[in-house]
C-alpha cells in the first residue's frame, strides 16, 4: 500500500494526489486551470472543487483564459444559474479579472511560467512531516502581493501557497509520502 500525504483520502483526492499534485508544469493553460481551482476553493474543501472540475471545465470554455477574458456581465449571470459549478459571484468576477491579468502577465513576460521563475527558479522542498501544516510562506506572501499589484483577485498567500504546491514549485508532500522522493 502506498503511503500518501494525509489529506489524500478518498478516491478523488487520491487520484489527484497521485497523478497531478506536485508535478511540475510549465504549461500556461494547465497553470491557469490550477490557479482557477485554487481560488475557487477558498472557503471550501478541495474535494468539492474536484467534484465540480469537469462541470467548471465545460462552463469555463475548457479553462481557456483567452475566452474567459471576454466574459461579460451576461455571461456571469449565466454562470450563476449553473448549479453544477461554484456559484459565488465574487469568484466568477475574479475568474474574468484573473484571466485578463493572466494575459497581461503573459504579454509582459512571454509566459506565466517565466513570470513565476522571477520568484522561484527551482522547486523548494519543505520536507514536511506528517501532521505539519504549512499554509503559507514568505514566497507565497511575496508572489501574492505582486499578483494583487497586477490586478489578480482571490490570490491571498494561502491560496498562492497551495497553487505553488499544486504545480510543483513547492514540494509539500510529507517526507513519508511516496511522491516526496519523486518530486
Amino acid at each position: 500500500m502506498k503511503k500518501r500525504c494525509e489529506w489524500a483520502k478518498g478516491e478523488l483526492l487520491e487520484k489527484y494526489h497521485d497523478e497531478e499534485y506536485g508535478n511540475i508544469s510549465h504549461d500556461d493553460d494547465y497553470i491557469f486551470e490550477i490557479l482557477v481551482l485554487e481560488f475557487m476553493q477558498a472557503g471550501l474543501s478541495f474535494e468539492i472543487i474536484l467534484k465540480k472540475r469537469e462541470a467548471m471545465r465545460e462552463a469555463f470554455d475548457g479553462f481557456d483564459y483567452r475566452k474567459i477574458a471576454s466574459y461579460d456581465d451576461r455571461k456571469i449571470e449565466e454562470l450563476m444559474a449553473n448549479d453544477k459549478i461554484i456559484r459565488n459571484k465574487k469568484k466568477l468576477i475574479a475568474l474574468v479579472k484573473n484571466a485578463r491579468a493572466f494575459i497581461k502577465v503573459r504579454e509582459e513576460y512571454g509566459s506565466f511560467d517565466k513570470y513565476l521563475e522571477n520568484f522561484i527558479k527551482e522547486p523548494i522542498d519543505y520536507r514536511r512531516k506528517e501532521g505539519e501544516i504549512i499554509a503559507k510562506s514568505k514566497l507565497s506572501e511575496k508572489l501574492s502581493k505582486d499578483m494583487k499589484d497586477k490586478s489578480f483577485s482571490f490570490v491571498g498567500p494561502v491560496t498562492i501557497h497551495s497553487f505553488l504546491e499544486a504545480i510543483g514549485r513547492i514540494n509539500c508532500h510529507t517526507t513519508s509520502c511516496f511522491k516526496h522522493q519523486n518530486s
